[in-house]
C-alpha cells in the first residue's frame, strides 16, 4: 500500500497483469507496482498468501487495504460508474458475457501457449506436441467467435469501448508469442488497431512512473 492508492502485485509480461494496468490508465487512476516473480515462487510467500490465499497475480489492493484478487473481477470493480462499463442492463450483462468467454474459451488456450511457448524459461521443452496441438485448435476456435463477432461490431459488450475490450486485448494482441497467426483475422486486426490507437493507450510493458 501506497499513501492511498491503488497498489498492483504483478508481473509486466502478463496479459492478466496487464488489464487492470490499462483500466486504470484509460480512466486516470494513480497506483503502484509491486513486482511479483512467480518463477522464484514470490506469490506463495506466507505475506502474499495473507492478502491472496490463492497464491496468483494479479492482486490489487485497494486504497483502503481491501485486496481483490482475479484480473477480470478487478475490471468489473475499476470500471464500476465509469463509461467502461454500459449502463443499460442488456448490454453491461453482454460485457459479463465476454469476460466469461475469455476465462474459459479464450485465455486457457491463448494465454496458456505464451506462456509456456514465449515467457516461461525452458517451456517450450516441457509440453508435448498434442498439448501445443490442442491450444491452437482450441484457441483458434476462440479467435473464429471474436472474428465473427467483429464483422459485425467495433466492440465487444455494447456499443462502445469497455472492459470486455480490455480484457480480450490482452492476451490476443500478443497470440502471435503463443504461436497464433492473426493474419486469418482481418476483423481482429482491426479491432486491435482500434484498440490501441485510443487515447489512454500504453503497451503491455509500460508502468507508471
Amino acid at each position: 500500500m501506497t499513501g492511498g492508492r491503488y497498489t498492483l502485485y504483478s508481473m509486466q509480461g502478463s496479459g492478466n497483469c496487464y488489464k487492470p494496468r490499462l483500466a486504470m490508465h484509460h480512466l486516470g487512476i494513480p497506483f503502484s507496482i509491486v513486482d511479483v516473480d512467480i518463477e522464484l515462487g514470490e506469490s506463495r510467500t506466507p505475506q502474499f498468501l495473507a492478502l491472496n490465499a490463492n497464491g496468483k497475480i494479479p492482486l490489487l489492493v485497494l486504497p483502503d487495504g481491501r485486496p481483490l484478487a482475479e484480473s477480470n473481477a478487478m475490471l468489473l470493480h475499476l470500471g464500476e460508474g465509469t463509461h467502461l462499463i454500459p449502463a443499460d442492463p442488456y448490454e453491461r450483462a453482454l460485457v459479463w458475457q465476454w469476460l466469461f468467454f475469455e476465462q474459459y474459451s479464450h485465455e486457457p488456450q491463448i494465454a496458456v501457449a505464451r506462456y509456456w511457448l514465449h515467457l516461461k524459461p525452458g517451456g517450450a521443452a516441457m509440453v508435448t506436441a498434442d498439448q501445443i496441438a490442442g491450444w491452437r485448435k482450441k484457441g483458434g476456435a476462440a479467435l473464429g467467435v471474436m472474428e465473427g463477432h467483429l464483422e459485425k461490431a467495433d466492440w465487444f459488450g455494447g456499443e462502445g469501448f469497455s472492459i470486455a475490450d480490455i480484457a480480450l486485448y490482452a492476451y490476443t494482441h500478443v497470440a502471435d508469442e503463443g504461436g497464433f497467426d492473426l493474419a486469418p483475422f482481418p476483423a481482429i486486426r482491426a479491432w486491435l488497431a482500434r484498440v490501441a490507437a485510443l487515447p489512454g493507450h500504453v503497451p503491455i510493458g509500460w508502468r507508471p512512473a
